[in-house]
């Protein structure tokens, strides 16, 4: 479950000088998402613009 290369709620934090998850999720369910209890993140976004205009 590596989705979030892709996705768009993964942004570049220059503090932490790296990518983070911008997603306000509580301890509880980060703790359910790494220890692998879904197959994908419930809240994964696509963040592929060119995707997303094509449909438009």
């Amino acid at each position: 479950m590596n989705d979030c290369d892709t996705c768009a709620y993964c942004v570049y934090d220059e503090e932490w000088d790296g990518y983070v998850c911008e997603m306000n999720i509580d301890e509880d369910e980060y703790s359910r998402i790494l220890q692998g209890q879904y197959k994908r993140c419930p809240y994964y976004r696509d963040g592929d613009e060119y995707k997303i205009a094509s449909k438009q």
